[in-house]
Parts: C-alpha cells; sequence; structure tokens
C-alpha cells in the first residue's frame, strides 16, 4: 500500500503523480519566498489538480515549516491523495543552532520511524508533543523518507541523516528521497546506501535533471534508482527544450521505467496563489504537451502512473 495523510491507499488508486512539491516551506535559504498561508496554498494545490494529477508528494522534511494537519485538510479539501515526508534535508537548510544538529543518527531514525508508523507532530518545533490529525481525527503519517547531500559533498551531518534515513527505511520500507546538488555524487549516495542495506531501487535521486547527462542517468537507472526529473520552467539553468532532449534520451538508453516527474517550485514567488508565476499548473498544461510529443504517451503514463506508484509503495 501506499501511505498517504488521509491513510493507506491501493497503489492502484494513486494515479497521475507529480513527486515533488511542497505545500509549505520555510528555508533560511529562501528568505521571503516562504510558503505559510493554508488558504492559498489549498487554492495551488487546486491548480495543480485540475492540470491533471490526482497525487502528489509534499517533499518538506523535518525543520523546514511543515503543517501536516493544514496538509491534511488540503487534501481533503482538494481530493488530491498527498504523500507526506519525514527526514532531514541538506546541512545548508539548518542553521548552526537548529536543534536538530544535536541529534545522531538512532534519535533521527526514531523519530522517522514514529513519523510513518504513528503520526507526524503538530509542530516541529515540539517533535515529541501532540500529533497532527486529520479532519476525521486520524494520525498524519508521513509516507516518503528525504535526506540531501551538497555539490560534490557528503558532510558528516548528511551522512547522520542518511545512515538514519536507511535505518528507517529497513524498519519501515519507505522509499528515500535523496536532494541532489546539480546529481553530482549520486553514485556516492546510493553506494552508502547500500553500506547500510538499501536497495537502489527504493531511492530516488532528485534534481537528477540538473545534469543533463543521459549516459550518467542510465548508469543510475541500471542500478535501479530512480531518477526525479523537476527542473521544468527553469530557462536560467536548464531549458525545457534540453530536458525534452535529456529525457528522450534517457528513455531510449532504457531508463523510462526509472523516471518520475515533479515540479519542486517551493517558492511564493512562482506560485500562482501566492501572485507569481508559473505555479504548479506549468508541468500539467505546458511541459507534458511537449513531452508527449516528444517520447509518446505511453512512456509519459509509465512516469507519472506505474514509476511513482512502484516507488512509493512501502515495501
Amino acid at each position: 500500500m501506499i501511505r498517504t495523510v488521509l491513510g493507506d491507499i491501493d497503489p492502484a488508486l494513486l494515479g497521475s503523480t507529480n513527486y515533488h512539491e511542497h505545500l509549505f516551506q520555510i528555508t533560511p535559504l529562501l528568505p521571503g519566498d516562504e510558503l505559510d498561508d493554508e488558504m492559498r496554498s489549498t487554492t495551488e494545490a487546486g491548480l495543480l489538480r485540475d492540470s491533471g494529477f490526482s497525487a502528489m508528494v509534499d517533499a518538506t522534511p523535518f525543520g523546514l515549516g511543515r503543517n501536516p494537519e493544514a496538509v491534511a485538510r488540503i487534501s481533503a479539501t482538494t481530493g488530491l491523495h498527498v504523500v507526506a515526508t519525514t527526514g532531514r534535508h541538506r546541512e545548508a537548510h539548518y542553521d548552526q543552532h537548529h536543534p536538530t544538529r544535536s541529534r545522531d543518527a538512532a534519535q533521527l531514525a526514531q523519530q522517522f520511524v514514529t513519523e510513518i508508523t504513528e503520526g507526524m507532530p503538530l509542530t516541529d518545533a515540539a517533535a515529541s508533543g501532540p500529533r497532527a490529525r486529520t479532519p476525521d481525527g486520524a494520525g498524519v503519517r508521513a509516507g516518503v523518507l528525504k535526506g540531501g547531500i551538497d555539490y560534490w559533498r557528503i558532510s558528516d551531518f548528511e551522512r547522520t541523516t542518511l545512515q538514519a534515513l536507511a535505518a528507517a527505511h529497513r524498519a519501515t520500507g519507505a522509499a528515500i528521497m535523496v536532494h541532489l546538488e546539480f546529481c553530482t555524487a549520486a553514485h556516492e549516495v546510493l553506494d552508502l546506501l547500500a553500506s547500510e542495506g538499501v536497495a537502489a531501487e527504493r531511492v530516488v535521486l532528485a534534481h537528477a535533471d540538473r545534469d543533463p547527462d543521459a549516459g550518467l542517468h542510465a548508469s543510475l537507472a541500471e542500478r535501479g534508482a530512480y531518477l526525479g526529473y523537476d527542473g521544468f520552467a527553469r530557462p536560467r539553468t536548464r531549458s525545457d527544450a534540453e530536458l525534452l532532449a535529456l529525457t528522450a534520451a534517457a528513455v531510449a538508453q532504457g531508463a523510462g521505467d526509472r523516471i518520475v516527474l515533479g515540479g519542486d517550485v517551493a517558492r511564493r514567488t512562482r506560485y500562482s496563489a501566492y501572485g507569481g508565476m508559473p505555479g504548479l499548473a506549468y508541468l500539467g498544461e505546458r511541459y507534458l504537451p511537449r513531452l508527449r510529443d516528444v517520447v509518446g504517451d505511453a512512456a509519459v503514463e509509465r512516469m507519472l502512473i506505474a514509476n511513482p506508484a512502484r516507488l512509493l509503495t512501502l515495501s
């Protein structure tokens, strides 16, 4: 089954899935770009739904403005299946006084397991305090684990996180999402997780498309890892045309069964409901029609439905 914020569902019911978005996020790396308004985030989630999606992963981990009770309300209001995230992001997102810095791998793993099996806290400021509740009164549980590393570097902080994620994966079967900076150290992350008992096929490498190297991606897919393609509408780094060409090349090299799609918009200045652009509808309304023209409907359906359902199933 797949664990959503409103309860467990059969993977066959998940439908078209955006594997990486944020309904709430507050980080010192993006001052002034906070996602912190439930009404506006609800409106934005509705735009995602109306663009053709039935599910999404809310990829905000511990300590970065999560609001699991509001996410559950948004899911109930919009009808979107939402898979929430537990874990800890790359070190740069936490200031030097953040309480998570004092926790070792065992403590972190216990927290992550609790958030998947019992429920997430009402607020991360009181991680051991009251649990968030769905509109029906059940606990709001996470369904995926997340960590992150820096550019060609895995700090001690990030290594501890990955070790904790591996322990939580072994206990729960939840998949692990790893934020990469421009897809650097991807094989090294898979090696580290493998040494901790995590098969590559239970890992999704977020932002893989930041390095449009189809050969590299094929080698990662051959190991079984999922490739998170989520860089659309960012022409300052990669144009959509480059990403379309990358996807076609990766599919031609056999990676089509390992690609998942998302937007990772994550900023109020890029959410329509907050007054920005292009918003969460961009992927469904403007990018996917072009992708279908390039790789065909069957390949796109695998990326949107079969691949994320396989990835997100608790194994």
